[in-house]
Parts: structure tokens; sequence; C-alpha cells
């Protein structure tokens, strides 16, 4: 029988922090599922679980190119949950990234490998 995941790993494949943090769990044989908005799907109960352990605010990220490229009208806009949930459906790559939920429920958002290692140890 396969072993469950303990942890889901969220965000774009080809993400450079998405890789160091898929890289850093491998290696330190964290039992980990990866979930690519991209290829793996994103819906509106995904979107809500996310924002539900992090706040839209916090997995809005504002510093990337797909935010820069929006136009000032979107951006504007973006001033509630449900309006931040709607764009992130529309453009995944505006999620910040990655975001680490544990099977207890606990959630990480974005990577450091020393966050990682003690996130790791307390909800193991």
């Amino acid at each position: 029988m396969a072993e469950t995941a303990s942890f889901i790993i969220y965000g774009i494949k080809n993400c450079d922090t998405v890789k160091k943090a898929r890289r850093w769990l491998e290696e330190n044989g964290v039992n980990a599922r990866f979930h690519d908005y991209r290829a793996d799907g994103l819906d509106d109960a995904l979107i809500q679980t996310l924002v539900d352990k992090q706040g839209w605010e916090a997995l809005l990220n504002t510093r990337g190119t797909t935010w820069r490229k929006l136009d000032d009208a979107e951006r504007t806009a973006c001033n509630n949950a449900d309006a931040a949930k709607a764009l992130m459906l529309a453009h995944p790559a505006v999620i910040k990234r990655p975001f680490l939920l544990a099977a207890s429920g606990e959630s990480l958002l974005g990577f450091k490998p020393e966050s990682y290692a003690q996130f790791v140890a307390e909800v193991k």
C-alpha cells in the first residue's frame, strides 16, 4: 500500500522557488505530493482553502511579473477576498508560492530552508 503524503506543496513547476522547496523536501526525506496549479488544476474550493489558511492579502503576489502585467483596472479592482480569488483563478501565477499544506491542516507560505525545517519538525 502506498504511503500517504504528509504534505502537499502547491505551486507552479517552473517557478525557481518552488523547485528549491521541492528539492529541500526531497533531500530531507519529507513525504510531499506536488500540486501544480496549471497542470493539476485550480478551482473555487482550492482557492478558498488557501485563503482560509493564509488570507487573500498574503496569497496575492504583488511583486511578480504576472501582477505587473495586469492593467491598472484589474489591480485596483483586487481589493477584497472575492476579487482576489477571481483574479487568482484567472491568473494562477499571481498566487504567492510555494504553499505547503500539512495533513494536519497547518500551512506555510513561501520558502526559506530554516522555516521549512521548523515547520516540518513542528507538524510531524
